[in-house]
């Protein structure tokens, strides 16, 4: 895991330092649009409806529209005008009995690593907290966002939950309920029995994201297959020398070329060196040879 955030916990006079990881991640398989007709990918663009043109990121502003429809623009600036949590800092506000935050609240959920050569201070809070069993209330400050958390101890490790804002749960209030009639004690007893029936201690590895195992499997067969839906990702290309190596040579190339020079060649190896020649002694010929050229010469003599 990369950490995605470095600060500390300020728990009364106490520093303690900490990294922040993200504690949770989505498995769902991702999906890209793409034009029915040729498979090609859907790309969007950032386009401004007053001038037309394609606008990049650096060049985007915030703006809010009132319920009347009045439009404030925000720059960059303006923002880090507001009032905000230390960017590193995790002030604990209060510590609380964890029943009394409702689980609706709980938002996101990242852990806690001690980031100190001597983490006594972190394995003191983790403690305590196990000891007393309530949680510390928090501000935690992310991207320019504030948020009310919970830290608590999960597998002995501090973890910390970002909560919503109160005003951030909606009150319900459904008609359909209004009037109803309470159970009859009978119809309680029957359902309390059903549950007690089913009742078991949590575990949750005996549950299984159906949905996501058969998408993976008909993906995987449709692979394997090599059906119409599939599109062959292209061969990796050949491995091409360095560019930088290219240039060089070409550079050397060329100033030996301004200079009247060509590159050395290798000479090659020579066959026998002359020493080796004559200390060589030279072959006998053939017996039948001389025969041949005496015969020569008796004739002659004749």
């Amino acid at each position: 895991m990369r950490s995605i955030w470095k600060g500390s916990i300020a728990f009364g006079l106490v520093n303690v330092p900490v990294k922040v990881y993200t504690a949770t991640e989505d498995h769902d398989i991702r999906f890209h649009q793409v034009h029915a007709a040729d498979g090609g990918r859907i790309k969007y663009d950032r386009v401004c409806t007053v001038c037309g043109k394609s606008v990049a990121f650096a060049d985007i502003d915030k703006a809010y529209e009132s319920p009347e429809g009045d439009r404030v623009i925000l720059t960059d600036e303006d923002f880090a005008k507001l009032p905000v949590a230390e960017k590193h800092e995790i002030p604990v506000l209060q510590f609380v009995p964890s029943e009394q935050i409702d689980p609706i609240l709980y938002e996101k959920s990242y852990y806690l690593e001690p980031d100190s050569s001597t983490p006594k201070a972190y394995v003191l809070l983790a403690k305590t907290l196990e000891d007393v069993n309530r949680v510390a209330l928090v501000h935690f400050t992310l991207r320019q966002k504030t948020r009310l958390a919970a830290l608590r101890v999960h597998d002995g490790v501090l973890l910390l939950q970002t909560l919503l804002w109160p005003d951030e749960v909606r009150s319900v209030e459904f008609e359909s309920l209004d009037g109803v009639a309470e159970p009859k004690k009978q119809e309680l007893s029957m359902a309390e029995t059903l549950v007690d029936t089913m009742s078991d201690d949590f575990d949750p590895s005996l549950y299984t994201d159906e949905y996501q195992i058969e998408l993976k499997r008909m993906l995987d067969e449709a692979i394997a297959s090599g059906s119409s839906k599939v599109t062959r990702a292209p061969e990796p290309a050949a491995p091409e020398m360095d560019a930088e190596v290219v240039d060089l040579v070409a550079a050397l190339q060329r100033s030996l070329e301004a200079s009247g020079q060509r590159p050395a060649k290798k000479a090659a190896p020579a066959k026998k060196s002359a020493a080796k020649a004559e200390k060589k002694p030279a072959k006998k010929a053939p017996a039948k040879a001389a025969k041949k050229t005496a015969s020569k010469q008796t004739r002659k003599g004749a």
